[in-house]
């Protein structure tokens, strides 16, 4: 009791413990707390199961789209609270463990599955997936990386995304060879490209005749006397054009300064390219028999034949008129190169012809007589431009031997720019079951000066699969030729490897560039920015760019899409677990604010 008599105030500890009115208010109060604390504790549980919901019904929401990829919820709890740090064993105590309130879960990490998807055919060559790791880079006002391969090609042929992000790779060369290095926005000119090859091979086939006759006579072509004007001198090589006339009428010169004559000759019985000669004051008859030579495909470097005239045109004085001389023009071995002047052959526009030819005899007591077994046959190759060349080629058995038979050819162009139309000669030579055992001179070059194509455009010849056997006729065939024309891209397609290549109307294909692709050390560390793309952060790591199948990146499935990797299995048992773990915090929630109701109540 206190000094007044009255009752004595009893101490904190009393009221505490409830042996007063007062400590059972102050108790009260304190269990409220508690059941404060656990509806915060219920309401974290709320908050982390919803952002589950919310991850789940995003997977699910985009199971459809090209290239998704699911993402995952992981929690961990929240701080707690040590009521107890705990005791260590002693000799009077077996020592307490630590006491601990936790205060509920928060959201440790929302992950991403980047494990691929299921790839599906498409049949459209735009349409690009991903086997394997990596990522498809594109760019806009900044470079992105996505797994999304539904791209487009824009109005200027530009490979892009659905968004019109530019997609990137490697190009190509005026050679078509790809550099590596830079990326640049992927291109493919339909129907705008162009391209052309120049034929640097060429495949002949066929049999040639090996009981046919060797080739020893040659057609011989003789004109008409000349002289010098005025008679009394015979005319060489050197003699002026101007001052050359016919030995019946001497007083006429045949030409005059200025004019231009056509050669039209025939060899074989083809007709043979115009070319033009142009009389000038110094030109001579010798200028005269080369143009002849050249003009008629006259090949002068094949080796002597004692059995054969030697080919060429020449000036040969006559043997009765020492004041006279004609032109002797004699041609190659063969049937096939037998030579032929008509009347008009060599002419002017006007229609002056000076010369008559005729078969007959040259100095060295040959006569004409192209005749020996020979095939001819022409293709046509293709220069650097895609201009399309001309090329003849002539086959003569040139001889016999107990150890096979030597086969001579010969080739020509009308294409050639210089005039001669002769581009060379070689030998096929066969053993005695037929088969070629050698070749020469295969190799030919084809004068194709001021044209804009590359000069000389060399062609190399096989004759390989030849052969000279007994038949009633020899054949011989261009089976194959590794040039084409102009061309336009008419299709594409993208290997495993990235490279785009082009199909074009002249049936070439070329590279049109790679697609690259980039690998990061942690693709986790990603950013997403929606519509399937991705940027880099603090954590990703730099991007890794290079090609498909190399430094870790996938291949590429063209013609393709890769699927969203949502299970929906799994999804759904998400789903329930998520909503299950919601409707027990909820439950927690409604259990603390009942009981904090009873405690309210216990005051009345």
């Amino acid at each position: 009791m206190n000094a007044g008599g009255g009752e004595s105030r009893p101490s904190i500890a009393q009221a505490l413990r409830g042996e007063t009115k007062s400590g059972t208010f102050f108790r009260r109060i304190g269990f409220s707390m508690a059941l404060t604390s656990t509806l915060y504790t219920g309401l974290s549980g709320l908050d982390i199961n919803q952002q589950r919901l919310n991850v789940v019904g995003n997977n699910i929401a985009n199971v459809n789209t090209v290239s998704f990829k699911s993402s995952r919820v992981l929690f961990k709890s929240q701080f707690y609270v040590t009521d107890s740090g705990g005791s260590a064993p002693s000799g009077e105590s077996g020592g307490a463990n630590p006491s601990q309130r936790g205060l509920g879960a928060v959201v440790a990490a929302i992950q991403k599955n980047f494990q691929p998807g299921a790839i599906e055919a498409t049949g459209r060559a735009s349409d690009m997936a991903i086997d394997g790791d990596g990522f498809f880079v594109v760019k806009s006002n900044a470079q992105k990386y996505t797994r999304d391969g539904s791209f487009i090609l824009n109005s200027a042929n530009e490979l892009v995304t659905t968004g019109g992000d530019f997609v990137q790779g490697f190009g190509v060369d005026a050679n078509y060879n790809v550099i590596p290095g830079a990326l640049v926005n992927m291109v493919i000119p339909m129907g705008t490209a162009t391209s052309a090859q120049q034929t640097k091979a060429v495949t002949l086939e066929g049999n040639l005749n090996s009981n046919g006759v060797v080739a020893n006579g040659a057609s011989i072509l003789n004109s008409q006397l000349l002289t010098v004007v005025g008679g009394g001198v015979a005319p060489d090589a050197n003699t002026a054009l101007v001052n050359v006339a016919a030995t019946a009428t001497p007083g006429v010169a045949l030409f005059t300064a200025g004019e231009t004559f056509d050669l039209s000759g025939v060899k074989g019985g083809r007709d043979l390219p115009a070319a033009s000669f142009t009389v000038t004051p110094t030109s001579t008859l010798g200028d005269l028999m080369g143009f002849y030579q050249q003009g008629l495909g006259i090949d002068s470097a094949v080796p002597l034949n004692p059995a054969a005239p030697t080919a060429g045109a020449v000036v040969e004085s006559d043997a009765t008129d020492p004041t006279s001389a004609r032109i002797v023009i004699v041609g190659n071995t063969g049937t096939e190169n037998a030579l032929a002047l008509p009347a008009n052959a060599f002419r002017t526009v006007a229609g002056n012809s000076p010369f008559t030819f005729a078969d007959g005899n040259n100095a060295a007591g040959f006569t004409s007589d192209p005749t020996g077994e020979s095939v001819h046959t022409s293709f046509v190759a293709y220069d650097s431009l895609g201009t399309p060349i001309t090329v003849g080629l002539t086959a003569v058995l040139e001889s016999k031997a107990n150890t096979g038979n030597t086969w001579r050819f010969f080739v020509q162009s009308p294409d050639d720019t210089d005039t001669d139309l002769a581009l060379g000669n070689g030998t096929l030579t066969f053993d005695n079951s037929g088969k070629m055992i050698a070749s020469t001179g295969t190799s030919m070059n084809v004068d194709r000066a001021n044209t804009g194509a590359t000069t000389p455009m060399t062609i190399s010849l096989d004759f390989n699969s030849m052969t000279s056997l007994t038949s009633r006729d020899s054949e011989l065939v261009m089976t194959e030729q590794d040039g084409s024309p102009i061309g336009s891209l008419t299709d594409y397609s993208v290997g495993v490897d990235g490279m785009i290549t082009g199909s074009f109307s002249n049936g070439l294909t070329r590279t049109l560039g790679k697609v690259a692709l980039a690998t990061f050390n942690n693709p986790q560390g990603l950013t997403d920015m929606g519509g399937g793309m991705y940027k880099t952060s603090s954590n990703s790591g730099v991007p890794i760019v290079s090609g498909p199948l190399t430094l870790g990146a996938g291949a590429i499935k063209s013609g393709a899409l890769e699927m969203s990797n949502v299970d929906l299995s799994e999804e759904f048992i998400n789903l329930i677990i998520a909503s299950t773990g919601f409707s027990a915090s909820s439950r927690v929630i409604t259990t603390s604010d009942q009981l904090i109701t009873e405690l309210l109540n216990t005051t009345r």
